[in-house]
């Protein structure tokens, strides 16, 4: 499709337009699993990106009345093949025009790190048959499933009992945050769509989250070794008022200790501590560690299914 719908408008969206597109996202989502599941910090932070350039990347299409009706993003990934899109429109004519944008812009991303094929990824909510439709057409297909698991906390939760040999350690010195970003990109090696940045990448993404702070990143360090690390935001307080871990990785020779589900057993205390009626985190259930099992055993349990929809164009 190469012209919009008439009487459409298209421009680049602005960082004081989070709201309006807030709204659209969540009219669409709700449509689709009864809840917004997005929040005004979320919208901020998406288009805050580092790397992320408004410009070339993002698109916002108004009806006539000035009305957002469509909103779509390409998102490189450090230079590599891979670019995830989204496109959130109720639409299917103009969801089609936005697919041209994306795709188009994900070919460009790609070329200009070198790549003759881009590998493009959009996650999708498991009930929503029209958008799993739509990039099935486009050639996409089911790459991984990520589950969303939660665990209830009422009252207090103690701390874990203390492991043999097991510190844990606030990153809120440079030192310790150093160590754990070194255990985050050799923990995550292999994991579906992780690609590793840079020290100074991975800190500019870090400060710029709303819903992150520094003293919510914990190292473990097994027998004086660096083990494994846990990130805590509050990106499910706002909406849910429940803890979120956005990151829990373990090192390779550490695993199998039980120092992911210590730091869990930290997570749920804190979480609770803070007054958060419940933790949240998202698990690939094509992990290539046992994690889902993991998050079960310790009383989690799923609550919505996003499948990431892969698509490799030329």
């Amino acid at each position: 499709m190469d012209a919009l719908p008439a009487g459409h408008t298209v421009r680049p969206p602005r960082a004081d337009d989070a709201e309006l597109i807030l709204g659209l996202v969540h009219a669409c989502t709700t449509a689709v699993i009864g809840f917004a599941d997005y929040t005004l910090d979320d919208m901020r932070d998406e288009l805050a990106r580092p790397g992320f350039d408004l410009e070339r990347d993002a698109w916002l299409v108004l009806d006539a009345a000035g009305a957002p009706v469509g909103y779509a993003t390409a998102n490189g990934k450090g230079g590599s093949d891979e670019v995830d899109v989204e496109v959130v429109t109720q639409d299917p004519a103009l969801a089609d025009w936005l697919f041209t944008r994306v795709l188009d812009r994900a070919r460009e991303i790609g070329r200009a790190g070198g790549h003759d094929k881009v590998t493009v990824d959009h996650g999708v909510y498991r009930d929503d048959v029209v958008l799993r439709a739509q990039v099935a057409a486009l050639g996409f297909e089911v790459a991984t499933t990520f589950h969303r698991m939660r665990i209830d906390h009422v009252g207090a939760v103690p701390l874990p009992a203390p492991a043999p040999g097991l510190v844990l350690r606030q990153a809120v010195d440079e030192d310790v945050r150093r160590v754990v970003h070194e255990v985050l990109n050799a923990s995550f090696a292999g994991h579906f769509g992780f690609v590793p940045k840079t020290y100074g990448e991975w800190y500019e993404r870090q400060e710029r989250k709303s819903t992150f702070d520094w003293s919510g990143l914990w190292l473990a360090e097994l027998d004086g070794r660096p083990a494994g690390f846990l990130e805590r935001t509050d990106q499910f307080a706002a909406d849910e008022n429940c803890g979120y871990v956005s990151y829990l990785g373990v090192s390779a020779e550490a695993r199998g200790r039980g120092v992911a589900k210590h730091l869990l057993g930290h997570a749920f205390h804190l979480d609770a501590s803070d007054g958060r009626v419940g933790t949240i985190l998202h698990v690939d259930s094509n992990n290539p560690t046992p994690a889902l099992g993991l998050y079960e055993s310790v009383g989690m349990r799923p609550v919505l299914v996003i499948d990431v929809w892969r698509g490799r164009f030329a």
